[in-house]
């Protein structure tokens, strides 16, 4: 598990350092040549997708989603890790229900040929890759909704342990 997410973490990273550079060299190029780079709006998007969909299952496993936690001080123990057991299920599969959808899409996109409007950059393996980063980051809400059923049982009174 720690060389998939180094492998995810290295492969946002260097989405974002793309990004970055691509943006300070059309820049520069902008106002010090007056050239901008062809089609850097594009490649920007597609960099963006990447550092979005390649960080989301690291994001999940991490438990660092926008969350709403108004109510959480005033639950008890027990009732919180339930909550997040049920909320991860919810979440995992409402995840693959979208990696479902946009899996379709991107056969579609295949099927179509389309490709980027000015650099003619195929578009469908760019939205494959975010059917199964969906995919991945409904598999992490899997495994910490597991984790927090664990948790769980090993701490309600009367409970003989692990038992999944």
């Amino acid at each position: 598990m720690n060389a998939f997410k180094k492998l995810l973490g290295a492969g946002a990273a260097i989405a974002l350092f793309l990004m970055m550079l691509l943006t300070f060299a059309d820049v520069v190029g902008r106002k010090l040549l007056n050239a901008s780079i062809t089609g850097s709006v594009e490649l920007t998007e597609l960099c963006m997708l990447g550092t979005i969909f390649i960080a989301m299952p690291l994001v999940s496993m991490a438990g660092e989603h926008v969350i709403f936690d108004l109510l959480d001080p005033l639950l008890p123990a027990p009732l919180q890790r339930w909550q997040r057991v049920i909320s991860n299920t919810c979440c995992s599969l409402l995840v693959l229900g979208a990696a479902w959808l946009i899996h379709g899409r991107a056969a579609r996109v295949f099927e179509d040929g389309d490709t980027t409007a000015q650099l003619q950059i195929p578009t469908g393996p760019f939205i494959q890759a975010v059917s199964v980063m969906l995919l991945c980051t409904a598999v992490m809400h899997v495994v910490v909704a597991v984790s927090a059923y664990r948790n769980l049982s090993q701490t309600e009174p009367g409970s003989a342990g692990n038992t999944l």
